[in-house]
């Protein structure tokens, strides 16, 4: 019996997905729940199961292509003749841990969210190559994506498409620069835009095209937090937990944010209303080698110093090894980014929305500053904070950043 596997719903508003790799090569012997591909929607990556034991007889689709749902992509031969095509899969998404993902739809629906609805569109209702993040933005530009010319894979259309599309009905074509020869410079190279580059491409413009970002930074005097931290070292390893800087500077965000809840809010553009989070969870920004990921820390206020460090230590160790599910990505509030490993004096990060804000923590140096009338040398860090300026005014951002500043020059607060 032929088995004709197509590519299941993986979550709410998600219409298409793309081939990270596949597990399997044609002939190889499966099982049941076996995984066969990896799938990429937004910034997570699922593993698809098998929905039934046999010979993989055909793969249908390389790596880097873009799958409509319900697209066959594997032909599986099973003992037995006739043949079917299987949407009992749908049921049966995993995550990256092989587990039934259920999560999966929770946590698409949440990075879909921000969709606006005040400008519907009427579609032609042919198949439409985009993400989600383009079919956003020609929501929001009144623009059918039936009618506009895709210039990536398999005609995929890209927002550089939608912003170039015409308001008459054609798209604007950029004339191709002239190659210029000369045996001294080489010629371009080009490398496939895909993966989570291009998720984390789209997610940041989305960003950039929705909130009007302003930036506030302010120099902390954290003499007091390196000795602090100096003590705890030694106890935290006994623990078996790292203890850095990041969980001091949590829990001084998370009482700050008590304090200003406004930092903690979305803002609901269809009902009119801004939506004020109870709890603090607090996504953090981790460096890996697939690129820039943000797993969320839940649940952040009330919580010790430790155990902020052991969730961190935890959380980053998973994001490092490519095992965050799509809970693991789901429901952040606020966003922290460390910054000064790399170097610099400050950056302004953007804002992962749609959330209102990102806090970035740069790097500690020591440097002379006037304390009580004498040239001293002292710790010396800065805080950037960039903010929706729609919903946090410049005022709110300072007193934020300086109730932090405050806790953290002041850390033994922190401890209690």
């Amino acid at each position: 019996m032929t088995l004709e596997f197509k590519l299941p719903d993986i979550g709410e508003g998600v219409h298409e997905g793309e081939i990270v790799q596949w597990l399997v090569t044609e002939g190889d012997v499966v099982k049941e729940d076996q995984p066969l591909v990896e799938i990429m929607t937004d910034k997570v990556t699922a593993e698809i199961p098998s929905p039934a034991s046999g010979t993989i007889a055909e793969l249908r689709g390389a790596a880097g292509e873009v799958i409509e749902v319900g697209t066959v992509i594997v032909v599986i031969e099973q003992s037995g003749s006739g043949a079917q095509s299987s949407e009992k899969p749908a049921e049966k998404t995993a995550s990256a841990n092989g587990k039934p993902n259920t999560e999966a739809k929770a946590c698409t629906a949440v990075l879909n969210k921000p969709a606006p609805q005040s400008a519907p569109v009427a579609s032609s209702g042919g198949k439409v190559l985009a993400a989600p993040a383009t079919r956003k933005l020609a929501r929001t530009m009144g623009i059918d994506l039936s009618v506009v010319t895709g210039s990536g894979p398999r005609g995929r259309i890209t927002q550089d498409d939608v912003r170039s599309f015409n308001t008459d009905g054609g798209s604007v074509t950029v004339p191709a620069m002239a190659s210029v020869a000369s045996v001294s410079i080489p010629n371009d190279s080009r490398k496939p835009f895909k993966g989570i580059r291009r998720k984390i491409a789209e997610h940041l413009s989305l960003s950039k095209q929705k909130a009007p970002h302003f930036a506030y930074v302010d120099e902390v005097d954290v003499t007091d937090l390196v000795a602090i931290r100096k003590q705890l070292k030694p106890i935290a390893e006994a623990q078996g937990t790292k203890l850095t800087y990041l969980p001091f500077v949590m829990r001084a965000v998370s009482i700050a944010l008590n304090e200003f809840p406004v930092l903690n809010s979305t803002l609901d553009e269809a009902a009119g209303e801004l939506v004020y989070k109870g709890a603090h969870n607090l996504g953090v920004a981790v460096d890996t080698d697939n690129g820039l990921v943000v797993p969320v820390v839940p649940k952040v206020q009330g919580q010790s110093i430790f155990a902020l460090a052991h969730a961190v230590k935890a959380t980053s160790e998973k994001a490092r090894k490519g095992s965050l599910t799509p809970a693991d990505m789901t429901g952040g509030t606020f966003t922290l980014t460390s910054i000064g490993s790399v170097g610099g004096l400050f950056g302004v990060p953007i804002i992962n929305y749609p959330e209102v804000a990102i806090l970035g923590i740069n790097k500690i140096s020591t440097r002379p500053m006037v304390v009580d009338g004498a040239i001293v040398a002292r710790d010396v860090m800065y805080l950037s904070l960039s903010c929706d300026h729609r919903v946090v005014d410049g005022a709110d951002a300072a007193r934020f950043v300086n109730r932090v500043k405050a806790l953290l020059e002041a850390p033994a607060q922190l401890l209690v």
